[in-house]
């Protein structure tokens, strides 16, 4: 068993996210100590933003400096990394209402048709349901329920919205938020995630 683990934001060891995934992955690891786990800083090591050569340059027709070969060799070792998988760990930051562009360079990278999903004559189809994903969501104000801001927190919809296209549609989601009302609101908030994180079954639960 394979577990990639990312991380997203851009604070270092002050990011309450990159805290939650981490404990995500210890409390996986600790049930499961077999697990092989591959590390992925987004922030420490970005990917570029997904460019019109990238895109190009996966036709054989086409002549490869060595900028864009290295871009796609990289693209095709984050790809592959995903693909190898059996779980996926992400630490998401919300940033201005959305996710990184870090995380989202990594997304364009992964959503790779014949891939990660297809086209048929019914519409799209993902191909990556089998995968057990975790998303360790820090928000610095409160989006969840009824709050005012609801509307506007368009990274945990965003990435279950991509996850479901690629056909991962029951991804844990832990959440701490309020995180920047605060020092008390912040130690609160991360400690419910993290006890949200300890109860996380060693297994993904069959669905219903």
């Amino acid at each position: 068993m394979k577990l990639l683990h990312l991380d997203s934001s851009i604070l270092g060891e002050n990011s309450v996210s990159r805290a939650l995934s981490r404990a995500v992955v210890e409390r996986l690891t600790s049930e499961d100590p077999t697990l092989a786990v591959t590390y992925r800083d987004l922030a420490a090591h970005p990917i570029g933003h997904l460019s019109g050569r990238y895109l190009a340059g996966q036709s054989p027709e086409v002549q490869h400096d060595q900028a864009l070969q290295e871009d796609l060799a990289l693209g095709g070792q984050v790809l592959e990394e995903f693909l190898a998988a059996d779980v996926v760990v992400i630490g998401v930051a919300l940033y201005n209402f959305t996710i990184s562009s870090q995380l989202k360079s990594w997304v364009d990278r992964i959503l790779v048709a014949g891939r990660t999903f297809r086209y048929t004559d019914k519409g799209p189809e993902g191909l990556a349901g089998t995968k057990r994903v975790v998303l360790a969501v820090a928000r610095g104000g409160v989006y969840s329920g009824n709050a005012p801001a609801a509307p506007f927190e368009h990274a945990e919809t965003y990435m279950r919205t991509i996850l479901g296209f690629i056909g991962i549609t029951d991804p844990e989601v832990i959440v701490a938020e309020g995180i920047a009302l605060g020092p008390d609101q912040r130690a609160e908030a991360t400690r419910n995630a993290l006890d949200a994180i300890a109860a996380l079954p060693a297994r993904r639960p069959l669905a219903a």
